[in-house]
């Protein structure tokens, strides 16, 4: 490998073969190419480095390489290229304008910046964190520039053995509340419940104990992200292929991987199992309830209507659901100075 003298570092005239690597300055993450599952074809990658399992992050998804003559090396212009056999660019950085002394390290975040050597500014010019494949890692992002109204989410691997982008996505809904959904093209497979400036409402309650999430909102930006409790945790977040999101951590001493959680959880936790108006059961089997107050519509799908008409004057109003997911709220306004008791006197 042609680097500098760091192992973590691509200097200006460098370039990483198929056969080698670049290596963080700790030892967490590695760089370099790889075949997933039964392929044969080859893909430059990160993933952890005593668990290379764990990928996190693939360069050229749509455009694998056939053979190992793949290399990574800077372009006459400071941006990083890929090139297959032929010297033809399979992947680039892409950053617009000549970079006049560039340089690439392998951060132990996970992150593989560009940046100019010397210039004045700390801005890193591209970085592989923008935008994320199927991983999230600790202080990666997923949610919106409210500016140029890029978005940045997760997508799931098409197969095990073919990371191109696949039918599911992880994403930040602004539609109403912010809420994180994993959706397949078009229709939403399953949501979190909205941010209550502490936690997602449905995510299961391991929050604090390991990690710290976050969402952030103002008039540039609005994301999610997390941060570990402890340096000495390595914990992700994963979109599989089978729309499954997993919270892994990976087990101190034994170089496996243990789930925290995994979403949905069963058949209540899938996004409009039940119709309108109701509610499921987690009694096995999974059954679907009208709420107090409504009966059955119709057979099978369970769509319930009111039994009677709602009528204030005799003391009907709000009732109290627990352990239940907050409804979508595609048309709301939120009034901050009214409380509950407030709420219900309007």
């Amino acid at each position: 490998m042609e680097s500098s003298e760091e192992a973590d570092v691509l200097a200006v005239e460098g370039s990483v073969n198929d056969d080698e690597t670049l290596v963080s300055a700790l030892e967490t993450f590695e760089l370099g190419f790889f075949s997933p599952g039964k392929s044969r074809n080859r893909y430059l990658g990160i993933w952890y480095k005593n668990s290379s399992e764990a990928v996190v992050w693939v360069a050229n998804r749509n455009n694998p390489i056939a053979d190992t003559k793949g290399v990574l090396t800077v372009s006459d212009n400071g941006n990083l290229v890929l090139l297959d056999r032929k010297k033809s660019v399979v992947w680039s950085s892409n950053v617009s304008g000549t970079i006049e002394h560039p340089m690439t390290q392998l951060l132990d975040t996970g992150n593989l910046v560009l940046k100019d050597n010397k210039s004045i500014s700390e801005r890193y010019l591209w970085r592989s964190f923008d935008p994320p494949s199927d991983t999230l890692l600790a202080c990666m992002t997923i949610g919106w520039n409210l500016k140029t109204g890029e978005e940045r989410y997760l997508t799931s691997w098409k197969s095990a053995d073919d990371p191109s982008p696949g039918n599911f996505t992880y994403q930040l809904d602004r539609t109403g509340l912010p809420e994180l959904v994993i959706d397949r093209g078009s229709m939403k497979s399953y949501q979190t419940g909205p941010w209550n400036g502490i936690q997602f409402g449905a995510v299961p309650a391991v929050l604090n104990l390991i990690f710290k999430p976050t969402v952030i909102s103002n008039e540039s930006e609005l994301y999610y992200t997390f941060e570990a409790v402890s340096n000495a945790l390595n914990i992700r977040l994963w979109l599989n292929q089978s729309r499954y999101l997993q919270r892994l951590i990976l087990e101190q001493g034994r170089n496996r991987w243990g789930v925290l959680y995994s979403v949905p959880l069963d058949q209540c936790g899938s996004y409009g199992f039940c119709g309108a108006n109701s509610v499921c059961s987690s009694r096995k089997p999974h059954t679907c309830e009208c709420i107090q107050g409504f009966i059955p519509k119709s057979q099978g799908y369970m769509n319930c209507v009111r039994e009677s008409s709602l009528d204030c004057q005799k003391g009907e109003g709000f009732l109290r659901l627990v352990r239940v997911k907050v409804p979508d709220l595609i048309k709301f306004q939120l009034n901050e100075n009214l409380n509950r008791e407030k709420c219900e006197a309007c």
